[in-house]
């Protein structure tokens, strides 16, 4: 093997930061690769794995359909909304019918949320916006509704903000399956056993911050904006856990349909072949 240095980037938010925890704090034995830590937001990580310019990444799984050739799914590192997940919120109490022709502040034309709110109700503006401006853009009526990801789910009401819907729990009534936000990828030109080194740790930096919370939540709040910490713990309560640990059977076939519906939608505009490494 001659590669020594992986580039591994991901969101700067608490869950991610608690995820990668133990890698970025020397708690594992990486076998003598060193990683560099990239932090940037999940669109901009996005455009850059449709460029190949990571070995791994953090991504949108709806980003996954156009990278499947060149990255495949790490079997850890999932974010799934297991009936909750990117929500739709308005300065005014709303109901689904309202949500046609409305402009709707977007977190990225590649999110899963953006997929999700498609397939929810086609017939909308999409305002695409950086994620922690959504709730702002919503509260200063430069549009109708926003779709929140990220530390948003859980604080829109502080802002006087009203629930339109749950991309995740209308997910699971459609489907009975957990909602497939992102996932971490590798690029498939590293080869089979450098995968298999890095998947471990991963894994292995996962489980870590599952068994050592407190320490794991403490690097975590650097990225809480402004979240306490017993939301910061919910929030990633909500999306570091077992579906983390591994997709499962379950959660393999929820990104399948995923990506599938979305292809019979004509909404993902080419085919997917959705390859998990080992």
């Amino acid at each position: 093997m001659t590669m020594t240095t992986i580039h591994v980037a991901h969101s700067p938010d608490s869950d991610d930061a608690f995820m990668f925890y133990a890698l970025a704090s020397g708690k594992i034995d990486t076998e003598g690769l060193t990683y560099v830590h990239e932090l940037q937001d999940i669109e901009t990580l996005n455009q850059r794995a449709l460029r190949g310019e990571l070995e791994v990444t953090a991504v949108s799984i709806h980003a996954y359909a156009y990278i499947s050739d060149r990255y495949a799914l790490l079997p850890h590192g999932a974010s799934m909304g297991d009936r909750y997940g990117p929500r739709l919120v308005a300065r005014e109490p709303s109901i689904r019918s309202d949500v046609k022709g409305k402009r709707i502040a977007i977190p990225g034309p590649l999110t899963s949320a953006y997929l999700a709110l498609q397939m929810y109700e086609p017939d909308f503006i999409p305002v695409f916006t950086p994620f922690d401006l959504i709730e702002d853009a919503v509260v200063n009526g430069d549009v109708d509704m926003g779709l929140l990801i990220h530390e948003g789910q859980l604080t829109f009401g502080d802002r006087g903000l009203h629930l339109v819907a749950d991309m995740g729990e209308w997910w699971f009534a459609e489907t009975g399956l957990p909602l497939p936000l992102g996932g971490n990828v590798i690029r498939k030109d590293l080869g089979a056993d450098l995968s298999r080194m890095v998947s471990r740790h991963l894994r292995d930096s996962i489980a870590y911050g599952l068994d050592n919370r407190v320490g794991a939540l403490d690097h975590a709040m650097q990225y809480a904006r402004g979240l306490d910490r017993s939301k910061a713990d919910e929030f990633v309560g909500m999306y570091v856990n077992a579906w983390t640990l591994d997709y499962g059977d379950r959660g393999r076939e929820a990104v399948r349909l995923f990506l599938k519906k979305g292809v019979e939608l004509g909404l993902v505009t080419q085919p997917v072949d959705v390859e998990f490494a080992e």
